[in-house]
């Protein structure tokens, strides 16, 4: 499965492409790596990783003759996205792992994406014996350019007739071609019909249009279409990796429901890549949901924009001047969706606030006549980029103070060789500056390690400035390009020598728009200095770009490319939201009470440049009652920003349903601070559908064989107030990869629970919001969170106490994330971190009044992956 958004086709194919550039993450630099296997930092003792090189999807996982298999998307030559083919992992447990040889190798026509693996008991193939059935893996095509299929995705076979150990592909491939470039990760089983016969059943997707397509075949081979379902609850980005099974209500032969999991990138109800679930029948044919959520709609109250009779109505538009076509707002409200934007729904009325015009490029900005604030909350709708706001700058005005090198601008024939620049490799200073520009260069000179020797990521060395004598307090500059900060093996950065030693050090974002940062250099003010460019990159994103150095006084302060819709009371901005990189507008509320009787202005806030730099909005009403979320309304696996692609084991004996996810998000899969390996899968869950108040329900918990990893608790805690403020818990009770059971009276405190991987400065906190009944997991303050401009998060879920008033909580400990079950697996919420290296003590805490600890037991669990049972 490729990590791309919706748009247009045409723009997904752009997105899929880019992807491939991403290069590795922005990261606080990591410890060397560990020479023992399995004691990297950050590699988890419990959940499955590859030994190295890059992961994401679950594919094929199936259980036969006592062993499990889990296939998974990887690449076998690096550690990003890219050279898709399936890797394989065996078990006979689910909890200790080994990693077998590679399995489907895509090749110079294909990447072998998303799929499933099936026994093939009867042989209804023909690709195997009646003696010895073929393992059957189902899987998508990604036809390359200058295949016969180039551009599209269809459906493909492999045999195996050794137990899974080694694959052939079917000599006819592919099986099933709809000429779609977005058709992919069938999931595949076999259906016993009323009539005692049976057919293999396929779900699979069109990922752009939101639907599920079901086919049906006798022998894995011909296929006929069966049905479709969609689109159904989020739309926000595209549908991928599709279950479809049944499950017994309460465990119930004689309540069957069928469960279709559909998950999303991007639009998830945290944001970025999730998975959603649907609770129906199907008969063979069709499946229907019972759990499809109507249209929200918007309290009643007072209007105060709508945009719908055709004009921006009183509000002050400010749109680029450099736009030909009037963005990025243009003169009047957007009737729906502009020519090369995916389609935009979610929207009321006849018009809304749409920034696309012009594409992404445009920016502007829009504001409202002031107005009192007369009622108790503020309801709208948004959709859009997912840029927030960073600081009050928004323009690109460099801070006052002596600029160096005279910002790289020399005349035409000269070179930096000329003003006593020294370089090796593709920097030697005949080759800079660049006099292309580049995206928020000040001037026309720049310097650009892509502009360089033959052109491209892979070009690399050395740039040394001339001697300077430092003199003010800081040092600002533009920079962008890439960040190699988590991988040991290559550097690219600007590094400040100072007598001759690199004292400090910065790099890009990942991103193609420079932006200020700056070296703090007031500790040596006086003494000689030097700026060196090292770029030892290759792949993408191996690049940097570097313009206008100032020595300084004043706070260099990043400028904010947001795409934001900000609350100004007293000129002040107080509250502010960003789209979710979704073309699907959904409703956000904020409490204003405290303004009451204030004069008010809304903003709306285009300053991004790059993808998803736009931003929607429309309907903006003051109500006595908060709109909810559509996302909060709809079935969620999982309410983290950490387990997408989440589908089920075939083949399971009496009926269990086990599943299991990606541990990763699209948002900054690619950037994660681990080496030589990136992305973990999640624990194992049996799923079970239990009767609630709504209708059958999932319930989630980690399979038995995860329990038996811990012994008896070594540490526990009963019917303690929880006073305000946070409470380190002794030694006893520390750990990185544990289980932690939780019983929390809330009591008269707004927010209380416990922090996990903590140390003097950091912890993830883990926690129960009284007012919203959300627990929650905040992890802004978690260690490593600098890696990407995205990852520092707080994720919540609804949690509804229980008959006793309590909030029961499970929590899975790992080097690397946290894996929350709640009210008996009612809900769960699975993040990533990456805590300060030996920070494993936990706390408890409340703030606003006083919690009471009913119950905490803390439970050490032996590690299973890389151990002596598993190599």
């Amino acid at each position: 499965m490729p990590p791309c958004t919706a748009r247009t086709k045409k723009s997904i194919a752009l997105a899929t492409a880019a992807s491939l550039c991403l290069g590795v993450g922005l990261a606080g630099a990591l410890p060397a790596a560990a020479a023992e296997l399995g004691d990297e930092p950050y590699r988890p003792g419990i959940h499955f990783t590859p030994e190295k090189n890059w992961m994401n999807d679950p594919n094929g996982m199936v259980y036969y003759k006592g062993v499990y298999h889990l296939f998974f998307q990887h690449n076998p030559q690096g550690n990003v996205w890219g050279n898709m083919s399936w890797g394989h992992a065996t078990s006979k447990d689910l909890v200790h792992w080994e990693q077998q040889p590679l399995a489907i190798a895509g090749d110079a026509e294909e990447d072998i994406f998303s799929g499933s693996v099936v026994v093939d008991t009867h042989n209804t193939s023909g690709l195997g014996t009646a003696k010895n059935p073929p393992l059957i893996a189902i899987y998508t095509s990604a036809y390359k350019e200058g295949a016969e299929y180039a551009g599209l995705q269809a459906q493909s076979l492999a045999y195996s007739l050794d137990d899974g150990q080694t694959w052939t592909k079917y000599k006819n491939n592919p099986v099933l071609n709809r000429n779609s470039a977005n058709f992919r990760d069938p999931k595949v089983f076999w259906y016993s019909g009323d009539d005692g016969g049976g057919y293999w059943v396929m779900t699979a997707v069109e990922a752009a249009d939101h639907k599920a397509v079901l086919y049906k075949s006798k022998n894995l081979k011909d296929w006929t279409k069966l049905s479709e379902f969609g689109p159904a609850n989020a739309t926000g980005g595209i549908w991928e990796c599709p279950d479809l099974f049944p499950l017994a209500v309460d465990g119930d032969p004689e309540n069957v429901k069928w469960v279709m999991v559909i998950n999303m990138n991007p639009g998830g109800v945290s944001g970025g890549s999730a998975g959603q679930y649907f609770v129906g029948d199907f008969d063979g044919t069709t499946f229907t949901s019972e759990t499809t959520k109507p249209a929200p709609t918007m309290p009643e109250g007072k209007l105060l924009a709508g945009f719908n009779d055709g004009t921006y109505n009183g509000w002050t538009v400010t749109n680029d001047p450099a736009s030909g076509e009037g963005g990025p707002f243009g003169a009047k409200p957007a009737g729906g969706t502009i020519p090369g934007q995916q389609k935009v729904t979610g929207y009321q009325g006849a018009g809304l606030v749409n920034s696309f015009l012009g594409f992404d490029q445009p920016t502007g900005t829009m504001l409202s006549d002031p107005f009192t604030v007369e009622q108790d909350y503020l309801n709208f709708l948004v959709g859009g980029g997912k840029h927030p706001r960073v600081s009050d700058k928004r323009d690109n005005k460099a801070p006052a103070g002596e600029l160096l090198f005279d910002g790289f601008e020399v005349p035409e024939g000269s070179d930096l060789s000329d003003y006593g620049w020294t370089g090796t490799g593709s920097l030697v200073p005949e080759n800079l500056p660049f006099a292309g520009g580049g995206n928020m260069a000040i001037g026309s000179h720049i310097i650009n390690t892509y502009e360089v020797g033959a052109g491209g990521d892979d070009q690399m060395g050395t740039a040394s400035s001339p001697e300077f004598a430092i003199t003010k307090k800081r040092i600002g500059m533009l920079i962008g390009g890439g960040h190699r900060r988590n991988d040991p093996s290559q550097k690219l950065e600007v590094q400040l020598l100072v007598n001759g030693a690199v004292v400090e050090s910065l790099a890009g974002d990942n991103a193609g728009a420079m932006n200020w940062k700056s070296f703090d250099t007031e500790a040596y003010n006086g003494q000689n200095a030097r700026i060196r460019v090292v770029d030892q990159a290759t792949g993408g994103w191996g690049h940097l770009t570097l313009d206008h150095i100032v020595q300084t006084d004043e706070e260099v302060v990043p400028r904010s490319d947001e795409t934001t819709v900000n609350l100004v009371v007293d000129h002040q901005t107080v509250r502010t939201i960003t789209g979710s990189n979704s073309e699907s507008l959904d409703f956000a509320s904020w409490n204003v009470k405290e303004f009451a009787g204030k004069q008010a202005q809304i903003e709306i806030v285009d300053n991004n440049r790059e993808g998803w730099g736009h931003i929607l909005a429309d309907e903006f009403t003051q109500s006595d009652t908060a709109a909810q979320s559509s996302l909060e309304s709809y079935d969620w696996l999982d309410y983290g920003r950490d387990y997408y692609a989440s589908v089920s084991f075939a083949n399971m004996p009496q009926d269990q349903r086990i599943m299991l996810g990606w541990m990763n998000n699209w948002d900054y899969a690619n950037d994660i601070p681990t080496s030589p390996w990136r992305s973990a899968m999640s624990l194992p869950r049996k799923v079970e559908l239990t009767q609630t108040a709504q209708g059958p329900r999932l319930t989630q918990a980690p399979v038995e064989q995860v329990g038996k990893l811990g012994g008896k608790p070594q540490y526990m805690e009963h019917n303690k107030s929880i006073s305000e403020g946070t409470r380190t818990l002794p030694q006893a009770a520390s750990g990185s990869i544990a289980r932690v059971d939780l019983v929390l009276d809330p009591g008269t405190a707004k927010t209380s629970g416990i922090t996990v991987h903590g140390d003097a400065t950091s912890s993830t906190v883990i926690g129960y919001d009284a007012e919203s009944k959300k627990a929650y997991v905040d992890r802004r303050n978690s260690g490593n969170t600098g890696f990407h401009p995205g990852f520092a998060s707080v994720e919540q879920m609804p949690v509804k106490l229980n008959s006793n008033g309590e909030v029961v909580l499970r929590v899975y400990l790992d080097r690397s994330s946290v894996e929350v079950f709640a009210q008996d697996g009612q809900r769960t919420l699975t993040d990533q971190v990456f805590p300060n290296q030996g920070a494993d003590r936990l706390g408890v805490f409340a703030h606003g009044g006083t919690a009471k600890l009913k119950s905490l037991k803390v439970t050490e669990l032996e590690p299973s992956m890389f151990t002596s049972a598993t190599r």
